[in-house]
């Protein structure tokens, strides 16, 4: 990913609000004129930068004098500090100090300490990332203290929510066409995140594919009945393959139904109905 113009819509401004390691709040009262785009764009530049880091960090945990690499370090300070993501700058700054002076020992234990929390905060900016919804973003020129006031002033959204879980960017475009009329459609093209995802939204429906490189239909149930909210929530499988075996295995891991592919948009719409209505009655 780049931090051109063309990528600054990847990110979902409400999830981000709740990552409280990003102080959104603090950046657009001390920056009344920073525009939405800008601050999109250092999130860009973050995802760019933190898997270099986030190796360095482990190279310096590992408590040795070899050559590291400082410069990711400094670069992500710069940018922290823009950002006023301040949970990891004093330990970094820290690494920086312990390392100037050859102690390898202080730079590790600082290392240590934030390795953890910064490859969380990696991956809670990914999943803001791949789950935005455009119908719901501001204008890139928007500054970001106008939007934060729309988003505070905004009522909460009592839409029954459908989160499709599916590699496939035509399909989830397709479900989503389908659906949006009466319902929000959640789109995650990457089932990987889909344990973080669960925290931010609480789906009342899933569509899952059954069929995908990461994580199967069947490998998500688990993942999705581990939530208490969500050891009753319907489970819909859209597959290619509508064979009798596939219908009872995926009954059998919790499913209620599932829908071959490609599907009949009226078949979807009374299916996710139904099971939608019986959860809710």
């Amino acid at each position: 990913m780049t931090s051109d113009d063309s990528t600054i819509y990847d990110f979902n401004l409400t999830a981000l609000l709740k990552l409280s390691e990003l102080n959104i709040r603090r950046v657009a009262e001390n920056n009344k004129k920073l525009t939405v785009g800008r601050y999109f764009k250092m999130l860009s530049q973050f995802v760019n930068l933190a898997p270099n880091t986030s190796d360095a960090i482990k190279e310096f945990a590992g408590d040795s004098s070899g050559i590291k690499d400082w410069k990711s370090i400094k670069d992500m300070i710069t940018l922290f500090e823009e950002m006023r993501c301040e949970t990891y700058i004093r330990d970094m700054n820290e690494i920086r100090n312990a390392c100037g002076k050859g102690d390898h020992r202080v730079a590790a234990f600082h290392a240590e300490k934030i390795d953890h929390g910064f490859n969380n905060l990696y991956s809670q900016i990914m999943t803001a990332k791949i789950t935005k919804e455009e119908d719901d973003f501001p204008k890139a020129d928007s500054t970001l203290l106008s939007c934060l006031k729309v988003l505070d002033e905004k009522k909460e959204d009592h839409e029954l929510l459908v989160l499709t879980v599916d590699d496939s960017p035509a399909i989830l475009e397709a479900v989503a066409a389908v659906l949006s009329k009466n319902y929000k459609v959640f789109k995650l093209p990457k089932p990987a995140m889909l344990e973080n995802v669960l925290k931010q939204v609480k789906p009342d429906l899933f569509l899952l594919d059954y069929q995908m490189p990461e994580l199967n239909g069947f490998e998500l149930i688990p993942i999705i009945r581990g939530f208490e909210e969500h050891k009753n929530t319907p489970i819909v499988f859209l597959t290619s393959e509508g064979t009798v075996d596939n219908l009872t295995a995926a009954m059998s891991l919790g499913a209620c139904d599932f829908i071959v592919k490609p599907f009949i948009p009226d078949q979807l719409r009374e299916k996710v109905a139904k099971h939608i209505n019986s959860k809710n009655n």
